[in-house]
């Protein structure tokens, strides 16, 4: 797909739709020498941190995604086209130590422009991410109660914060302005 750099003031989005209604990909390793894999998110955070743009998202433990963000040092962010909502499912659902989700899937990596972490063609989105930061979710601070629900297992995601350093969107979608 065409894509075209954008600078921050010219990206488009919707930070609570894209992660929690449309769902995004994480992709990380590098892109090189093939070592890689993407993972689906749905949580999530955009916005600025430490003066810079930034991302944050969060990985549970057990996730052969987890491996991989603690042993590179970028990632990228995809949003895909509507039209690819299976990709999306199995990539949620299917682990990357078993198979080769981005070819299941009828993905393709490409390079990204200023970091290692591969894009993928398909994508409307790349957020081409420097990592900067990551935590552990301790469970002690939460204040809600209710959250711990969603750990029955007791598998606290690690969160990940990313410096964006490039944007690229396919013209006339929903994250570019008007050609």
């Amino acid at each position: 797909m065409e894509r075209k750099n954008l600078t921050l003031s010219e990206f488009k989005c919707d930070p609570f739709e894209i992660l929690a209604k449309r769902w995004m990909l994480l992709c990380t390793g590098n892109f090189k020498v093939g070592k890689c894999n993407c993972m689906t998110v749905g949580w999530g955070a955009l916005g600025t941190m430490w003066a810079k743009p930034f991302v944050m998202v969060v990985v549970r433990p057990q996730r052969y995604t987890f491996e991989l963000m603690n042993d590179h040092s970028s990632f990228t962010l995809c949003a895909l086209p509507t039209s690819h909502q299976k990709a999306l499912s199995l990539c949620g659902s299917k682990s990357g130590r078993e198979l080769d989700k981005i070819k299941e899937a009828g993905l393709t990596p490409i390079a990204s422009e200023r970091i290692n972490a591969p894009g993928l063609d398909e994508a409307e989105l790349i957020l081409e991410c420097r990592k900067s930061y990551f935590d552990d979710i301790d469970p002690s601070h939460f204040h809600d109660p209710e959250i711990d629900n969603v750990y029955p297992n007791k598998d606290y995601h690690r969160m990940y914060f990313g410096e964006v350093l490039n944007i690229m969107a396919a013209p006339n979608s929903r994250y570019a302005p008007p050609a």
